[in-house]
């Protein structure tokens, strides 16, 4: 009788487990898979600040409402709702079939989701002693001996007390952060509830080998349903974990991956044309998704007090022919394959409710009202320094040949990403690269960036850009519930703003995703949410 060393018994064991569970996904070809290279750490919704966790808990995990692909809150396990007392109330009437996955922890193995869950697991959330990154989402919640103002009512009825009104708050419910947890789970897992999760999700925890394979399988309790068929379809989701994305993108390109999200420079024009479009080659095997993302990129100007710097960044005539200098679609052709939408409105981007549809709030590419400002200004050859980092060399290098080209002379300075973020909170920092990532999907996000009290260091408004009128919109704005005469202030706000130019718009980002061809009812949002509800293979014969 031969004896062999554990190791290899163990290696040999993985071999064999892999090669089963591979066979088993031909057999029923029917598992969605995709590959996360910056790995998961945590399967608890609490800690799901990034999308490659978000990505996951979004197939375990229900919360009060959600996001549609237009960026609507729609029902979730709160079937309806309405907000009161100015915006100060909101009572949820939940669904009475919401389940959560079996599990033993379970008196009866499964167990239906009443009101005082939520206040549990906001609770929860909020406990300084959990150190959630999500708990900030709470800040606008009346508090009680510390803890939210959350109250049941009755098993189907929850109610929460703002302190100030905030209309966006609804908005925040939608984030993966204010999913609902069983608190026996919570009790029998502690810390490890991260490894051993149970939630309401289309798909419940089945196997997960840290950095090599995650396994999620087919929820048979899901709540949600359509007149044609069970949700979900799939049977399973398996998510590897392959580090280098070159060789994630050639399990992709072979069909071994079903699902690919955004580009990596070094095989963007191996897919898309200049022009943005998959390249043919490809075309038999994979379709392309676009989709707008909640991403503003821009170069903003300190027009604040200071003594320090460059004094004519405050001039508005030199703001506006910067504005004008600068070819954005030119921009986006040669350096991004045409993935974005020129900044030619305001912050708030293409595919945010308040964006401006109709194109009259910002600025296009005119170099003839450039130079015009500079001559009558008397502004030629003055010196302009972009701050940037590494990464985005290439794009205001871009810039700095536009502005050039009529008459400024611009210089480029680059400096680490920690630097730059510090020295543009302090204002030390003329005229800057930076981006605006939405935290949750209202324009409010974008527009908090311009109003007076949220001057940094204490708040976002890098700029300091001060207006009597934009303040005041602001705060009429936090008390409106309507949704339709809101959008309408965003945009008046937007418009205002962008007058006296603190800000260039280069470029709204999108979301591409790369799809398998047999894979169908694979949608988008802005938030770049990864749903699979209603997704469904094509199954080979």
């Amino acid at each position: 009788m031969k004896f062999y060393p554990k190791s290899l018994v163990l290696f040999s064991f993985l071999i064999i487990f892999s090669g089963c569970f591979q066979t088993i996904e031909k057999q029923q070809d029917n598992v969605f898979r995709y590959n996360e290279a910056s790995g998961v750490v945590s399967l608890d919704p609490a800690f799901a600040k990034d999308l490659p966790h978000i990505w996951v808990c979004n197939q375990l995990y229900n919360g009060l409402v959600a996001l549609d692909e237009d960026m609507n809150v729609v029902p979730s396990i709160a079937k309806t709702w309405k907000i009161e007392d100015e915006g100060l109330t909101y009572t949820f009437y939940l669904r009475n079939d919401v389940l959560f996955h079996e599990n033993e922890v379970f008196e009866n193995g499964k167990r239906i989701v009443v009101a005082n869950d939520f206040v549990y697991s906001f609770n929860r959330l909020t406990d300084p002693k959990l150190a959630s990154p999500g708990s900030w989402i709470f800040n606008y919640v009346q508090k009680k001996d510390g803890k939210p103002d959350v109250l049941a009512i009755h098993d189907t009825i929850l109610q929460i007390r703002l302190e100030k009104a905030f209309p966006a708050f609804i908005g925040l419910l939608t984030m993966t952060y204010a999913a609902v947890v069983p608190e026996e789970a919570i009790r029998a897992s502690g810390n490890e509830f991260r490894r051993n999760p149970v939630g309401t999700g289309p798909f419940a925890f089945k196997y997960w080998n840290e950095g090599v394979k995650l396994v999620l399988r087919r929820n048979p309790d899901y709540f949600e349903s359509t007149p044609d068929h069970q949700v979900p379809q799939l049977e399973a989701v398996a998510v590897s974990f392959l580090i280098d994305k070159q060789t994630a993108f050639m399990e992709f390109a072979k069909g071994s991956l079903d699902y690919m999200s955004g580009i990596d420079a070094r095989y963007k024009d191996e897919l898309l044309s200049r022009s943005g479009k998959l390249r043919s080659k490809y075309q038999k095997n994979i379709r392309l998704i676009r989709q707008p993302y909640m991403n503003t990129e821009y170069l903003g100007f300190f027009i604040g007090d200071s003594d320090k710097g460059q004094n004519f960044i405050k001039k508005l005539e030199v703001r506006k022919a910067i504005n004008y200098s600068i070819d954005r679609e030119k921009m986006l052709k040669y350096l991004r394959n045409n993935v974005g939408l020129p900044g030619h409105g305001g912050m708030i981007p293409f595919g945010m409710p308040g964006y401006d549809s109709m194109g009259v709030i910002g600025y296009r590419y005119d170099p003839a009202k450039a130079r015009a400002l500079i001559n009558e200004n008397q502004l030629n050859n003055i010196r302009l320094t972009i701050t940037t980092t590494a990464d985005y060399v290439d794009l205001i290098k871009f810039v700095q040949s536009q502005l050039n080209s009529v008459g400024f002379d611009a210089q480029i300075e680059v400096m680490p990403s920690a630097t730059m973020r510090e020295m543009r909170a302090k204002g030390q920092l003329d005229f800057f690269r930076a981006s605006w990532v939405a935290d949750y999907p209202d324009a409010e996000n974008y527009l908090s960036l311009f109003f007076s009290r949220n001057k940094t260091p204490g708040g976002p408004n890098y700029t300091h850009y001060e207006n009597k009128v934009f303040d005041s919109l602001y705060l009429k704005v936090l008390k409106e519930t309507d949704s339709k005469k809101r959008f309408e202030i965003y945009r008046k706000m937007d418009s205002l703003m962008m007058q006296e130019a603190p800000v260039v718009v280069l470029y709204y980002d999108e979301v591409l995703r790369f799809v398998n061809n047999r894979i169908s009812g694979m949608g988008s949002n802005p938030t770049n949410l990864l749903d699979l509800r209603k997704v469904k293979i094509s199954l080979s014969e």
